[in-house]
């Protein structure tokens, strides 16, 4: 145990507060909540398998405006999709040594048929169907102990953008474990779990916010889509006739 978490530790006992997190401490999901809830002032940390993660401040180039894009174009999907919902940063309760932040994640409502829900504190638990994570490069942990952590929980699709490397990959579970997923002849990807969801990779790449929403418009008014909304409204009709 270094000194400093050592005289952090020491300091919060007698203070009788809960000891802070600390990058690289081993926890288990209800200790590493109780700690993080205790901690306002910090805003993004995270829990994989059992290792308390305390990320780096946030580049701007490198990661903010990635985020912000991203969050855009999952956004403008949901407008056109009732049913489904994107949160970006929000702390996601997945097993006893994994609690993640993801920077996004796409879900289908509980009331619509969802793998994921939320739980009485307000947070999501579960594994919600689509994650999106911007890293650094290919050595980050979002494409090592995070990509392991969320094939496991039944993430059904993952996205990884690799900004400094100019990368972006698009993963779908299979048979246990995740197929990288190649854009078509055009460029796009499309994602198999929600329909009409559609990414213009090489224009995502170059921060073109205006052709990654074109090509995503376009596919939204597909048939596909339509079918998708009409099943999604059909399966919350019938959760909340049942209630009666």
């Amino acid at each position: 145990m270094s000194t400093v978490l050592a005289a952090n530790r020491a300091r919060a006992r007698r203070n009788g507060r809960l000891e802070p997190l600390e990058n690289g401490e081993r926890l288990t999901a209800p200790e590493f909540m109780r700690r993080y809830e205790a901690m306002p002032e910090v805003k993004k940390a995270e829990l994989i398998e059992g290792i308390v993660y305390m990320p780096s401040p946030v580049r701007y180039a490198a990661h903010s405006v990635p985020d912000a894009l991203i969050q855009f174009w999952l956004m403008s999907y949901v407008v056109e999709t009732p049913g489904t919902q994107v949160g970006g940063n929000g702390t996601v309760k997945l097993d006893v040594d994994n609690v993640p932040q993801p920077d996004a994640a796409l879900r289908i409502v509980e009331e619509c048929g969802g793998t994921s829900r939320l739980d009485e504190e307000g947070y999501l638990a579960g594994p919600p169907e689509l994650v999106v994570e911007i890293a650094a490069s290919s050595s980050s942990i979002d494409l090592h102990d995070k990509l392991r952590v969320y094939r496991r929980n039944g993430v059904k699709e993952y996205l990884v953008w690799r900004t400094i490397e100019e990368g972006f990959d698009w993963f779908v579970l299979g048979e246990g474990k995740y197929e990288s997923q190649a854009p078509d002849a055009k460029g796009l990807c499309h994602s198999t779990t929600f329909p009409g969801l559609v990414l213009n990779v090489s224009a995502l790449l170059t921060q073109d916010a205006a052709a990654v929403l074109a090509a995503l418009n376009a596919a939204l008014k597909s048939k596909a889509h339509r079918t998708f909304v009409a099943e999604l409204t059909l399966c919350r009709s019938k959760k909340r006739w049942l209630k009666r």
